[in-house]
């Protein structure tokens, strides 16, 4: 299959805001399940293992006209929740049969309330997160809200999710991630050759299709994007940071790549990159996925930790091992996580010097070209003065 094939696909997944894939998997067998999750992590390897398709919803993008959705928000939140009660109450998420809003923000806390109140009907879950990484204290309480999570999924799917079922879909995302991990650092070596805007496309994918799926679509890719021949431009090498929640419209990545900047490391779709090493396939599962989430996940802004040095630190390691030469920071609006880390990691760049540039967005941004200019005299100084 050919690079241009395997990205048309992706493109028109993205595009589908009625996620036609997701009811196709549904129709093939009679009793299938789907359980929508809210960005950034969910231990989808549970749900895969009660034989259900998990379905990442990050909002409706720059397609999506919010109408009804503003009825239930103020305007000083970001879009996203806005797009996705949208999404809902329009019928377009009507083919998922529950819905998991993992521990972002406030905002994201209260979306899941308002969709209890919404879809009576709908299995709905907030899973929470532990503010402390101690094993005795926040380990206990995150193995609890995995067992609760899977007693739940039980009842909605009327069968018993075993501990060999669970280790099976642990080695499938294992393997997901791995392939993930050889992309990003294909990417890194040849960024002219896999374009982010490609990239971004890629994951997306695999918020909708079946793991397995997926994961073959990105060998595919890979295999493909190395016979093409692509021109190398003398761009500048920047880590993007901030977009892990909130969609980026797929014109804001094309306008920095535009601008001259190769984007070699992101928190696009997070929850592919969450855990850092492949989660252990014997032993307790759910052990095993408490301390991967605990001791072995990324450093972001997502994820509550007593002390900023770590998060600082790991966008310094991110820089270095993607030889990057900048950061480019793109918060959503009103983004509380991203924006309030970014003092604290702007701090860690400087203490590195690390240039760095800021500015937000919103999934429905339609006027790209201030952030064009914005990244392209951003690459031009780094070019000019990084010597």
């Amino acid at each position: 299959m050919s690079v241009q094939k395997i990205v048309d696909r992706c493109q028109a997944l993205y595009d589908d805001l009625d996620f036609t894939v997701v009811k196709e998997w549904k129709a093939k067998e009679e009793g299938r399940k789907a359980i929508g999750y809210m960005p950034v992590y969910v231990p989808r390897e549970i749900i895969h293992a009660a034989g259900m398709l998990p379905v990442g919803v990050i909002g409706g993008g720059d397609q999506l006209e919010v109408i009804h959705g503003d009825a239930y928000y103020q305007s000083y939140i970001c879009r996203i929740p806005r797009s996705t009660i949208e999404l809902g109450v329009t019928g377009r998420l009507d083919c998922v049969d529950g819905m998991l809003f993992p521990s972002i923000c406030d905002v994201i806390r209260n979306l899941s309330g308002m969709w209890k109140l919404l879809f009576k009907d709908k299995y709905v879950r907030y899973f929470d997160a532990p503010q402390t990484y101690d094993d005795k204290i926040g380990g206990k309480f995150y193995v609890q809200e995995l067992r609760e999570l899977i007693e739940g999924l039980e009842e909605l799917g009327g069968k018993k999710i075993t501990e060999e079922a669970i280790h099976n879909s642990i080695a499938v995302y294992n393997e997901n991630r791995a392939v993930i991990e050889d992309l990003y650092a294909y990417r890194s070596k040849c960024p002219w050759k896999a374009l982010t805007s490609e990239i971004y496309l890629l994951l997306f994918a695999g918020m909708v299709l079946p793991v397995e799926e997926h994961t073959q679509l990105l060998r595919d890719y890979l295999e493909a994007v190395d016979k093409e021949d692509r021109p190398m431009r003398d761009n500048c090498r920047v880590v993007l940071n901030g977009t892990f929640c909130e969609r980026p419209p797929l014109g804001l990545i094309k306008s920095i790549e535009m601008a001259g900047c190769y984007i070699v490391d992101d928190d696009f779709m997070l929850v592919t990159r969450w855990l850092l090493e492949d989660v252990p396939t014997t032993g307790d599962p759910v052990q095993n996925l408490a301390d991967a989430f605990l001791h072995h996940s990324a450093e972001t802004a997502a994820k509550y930790v007593d002390s900023y040095e770590a998060k600082g630190q790991f966008i310094v390691e991110s820089v270095k091992k993607y030889a990057a030469e900048g950061v480019v920071f793109a918060a959503p609006s009103f983004c509380d996580p991203a924006l309030l880390d970014q003092p604290m990691l702007h701090t860690a760049l400087n203490d590195n010097n690390i240039p760095f540039t800021a500015f937000q967005y919103a999934e429905n941004s339609g006027q790209m070209q201030p952030i064009r200019e914005q990244a392209g005299t951003f690459a031009d100084s780094i070019k000019l003065w990084s010597a």
